[in-house]
């Protein structure tokens, strides 16, 4: 089998890059640095530039499975520039997967697409499932709702169409989890606002298993990847204080400092969005990792 993956390089692509190559998958990439292309027997890379429109053909070549996770990080102060290069950084490349493969014969029959459960409405109290319709009015719910209909396209060319939809993601190599843990570690860690707003999260092994069990079992449409444990930001920080045997004594953070701090990118530390992993569940899924303790003692031991 081979496939081919987007946005390979980051945090996820390269855990999922590891994972392939260890259960004999074959790896292609498309890398928009020239210097991150390598050419290996079964991983390798190929250039392409979205914003022109440029893409080597080669990298379909024996392709079954398009692994999409293309996007610019959303952890990064959402000024106006930045703001359109994360959208563009997920529409675009999207629509250049689309053109190619609708004009030029290939063997593609899945496409499994990265998405976020920040599309669901900021939330106390609802419990989001993948039936729900409405979407979070804020910037990222809207990113999240235009780059899913892009991918949606793929389904005129009858290839599978999955998307996952992605919570807070846990990892020791990057991502959220060591900005949690710092100032923690430190003795200033603090919980945001009132603490209760949901944070749906996962264990990265757990997600990567996900992307591979999506696609082993062809599953169509769209799967929430979070634990089926979600938690409080409080829980959250208190459970990994915990872990580290560090105190909490700073009061929580207002939502107005960080607002300040941060301009309107505060809302990923802010917005609850409690998600329902009932759905992958339903389907076999099994979690290695559904407990934020077992999550922890994994990833800070």
């Amino acid at each position: 089998m081979k496939v081919l993956i987007t946005g390979a390089t980051g945090m996820i692509g390269q855990e999922l890059v590891v994972f392939l190559l260890k259960n004999n998958v074959k790896v292609n990439y498309l890398s928009t640095s020239k210097d991150k292309l390598v050419s290996k027997e079964n991983y390798k890379g190929y250039y392409w530039n979205p914003i022109a429109n440029d893409i080597d053909l080669k990298a379909f070549e024996g392709v079954s499975v398009i692994y999409h996770l293309a996007g610019a990080t959303v952890a990064k102060r959402w000024t106006s520039f930045y703001k359109k290069e994360i959208l563009e950084s997920r529409i675009l490349p999207t629509k250049l997967l689309f053109t190619t493969l609708q004009n030029n014969s290939h063997q593609v029959n899945q496409i499994v697409s990265a998405s976020a459960v920040g599309i669901y409405p900021d939330s106390l109290e609802f419990i989001y499932n993948e039936e729900n319709k409405n979407v979070d009015a804020s910037f990222l719910g809207k990113v999240v709702q235009k780059w899913e209909n892009e991918v949606d396209a793929f389904n005129a060319l009858n290839i599978l169409v999955s998307k996952i939809r992605i919570g807070i993601v846990l990892s020791n190599k990057g991502g959220a989890l060591p900005k949690i843990v710092a100032p923690i570690k430190y003795g200033f860690g603090a919980t945001f606002g009132s603490g209760s707003q949901s944070q749906s999260w996962i264990h990265i092994d757990d997600l990567i298993h996900i992307f591979h069990f999506v696609t082993s079992n062809k599953l169509e449409g769209v799967y929430n990847a979070i634990s089926p444990y979600p938690i409080s930001n409080k829980e959250m920080t208190m459970a990994i204080a915990k872990f580290l045997k560090r105190p909490l004594w700073l009061p929580n953070i207002p939502k107005l400092v960080m607002k300040l701090i941060l301009g309107e990118m505060y809302i990923l530390l802010f917005s609850s969005q409690n998600v329902s992993a009932l759905k992958i569940l339903n389907q076999g899924y099994q979690f290695k990792y559904a407990t934020i303790d077992k999550a922890l003692i994994s990833l800070l031991k």
